[in-house]
């Protein structure tokens, strides 16, 4: 039996007017493609207004702040076979 694979995706957090689009497009991409692989995924993301957000996309999401603080107590929480940013 092959264990599921977990990944942690650290989001952008807040961007520049114009920024915005093309990070959110590609990180909604990221998600679509590690779940089409059965690959179950966290992200952190202080951003509410993405599209990666959204829940029907990643199988958890945290609101956090994008500090070493957050980050870790996520890791510990989640224990993410990978991350990504």
């Amino acid at each position: 039996m092959r264990m599921s694979k977990k990944v942690l995706i650290l989001g952008s957090g807040g961007l520049k007017i114009g920024q915005a689009g093309e990070f959110d497009y590609s990180g909604s991409q990221a998600i679509k493609a590690l779940k089409e692989e059965a690959i179950r995924v966290i992200l952190m993301n202080p951003n509410i207004a993405t599209v990666q957000t959204d829940e029907k996309l990643a199988d958890t999401v945290y609101f956090l702040p994008l500090t070493q603080e957050f980050a870790l107590k996520v890791i510990q929480k989640e224990r993410p076979d990978a991350i990504l940013l």
